[in-house]
């Protein structure tokens, strides 16, 4: 009951991503739903609706904005976050994968591999920072804040 059972990206106003990104979140979204843990916790001044979870995220007034419901469409939390924080991490992110995808096009396998080592030692900073600015909003695991994050990327690729 602790999950996202649904979510959904507004990225109606963005610019049609190149077919690495599309690759990258079509990823994330699969595994996000195939396992993931995201916690409400309690509040002192209401009641945490019980899940599993519906999920919107966007970029709003330049902030990332969780818009979270029930199954049933009862708002259960919404919050911002500043996108200031994410700018570098998201900056590198996208410069080492495109190293990535150029590497796998030329490079022997012990040199994708460091490329790739890479990639995963920030796509895990990424992850970290979420987790930090998401702390007494909601509570996810490594697993579900690196997929998250990559749909951050996604949602930045365009702003």
């Amino acid at each position: 009951m602790t999950r996202i059972a649904h979510i959904e990206l507004d990225d109606a106003n963005l610019p049609p991503p190149t077919p690495e990104i599309e690759q990258e979140r079509r990823v994330a979204m699969f595994d996000l739903m195939e396992e993931n843990s995201f916690v409400l916790p309690a509040r002192e001044d209401r009641a945490v609706p019980p899940g599993p979870y519906n999920v919107g995220l966007s970029i709003r007034d330049k902030r990332l904005v969780f818009d979270v419901s029930t199954q049933d469409h009862e708002k259960a939390a919404e919050f911002h976050l500043s996108l200031s924080p994410f700018r570098q991490v998201v900056k590198d992110y996208f410069q080492i994968c495109k190293s990535y995808f150029d590497a796998v096009r030329t490079l022997p396998p012990s040199q994708i591999e460091t490329i790739d080592m890479a990639r995963r030692g920030i796509h895990n900073e990424g992850a970290r920072i979420l987790q930090e600015r998401l702390e007494g909003k909601v509570e996810v695991d490594d697993a579900t804040a690196r997929r998250l994050f990559t749909l951050v990327c996604v949602l930045h690729f365009g702003g």
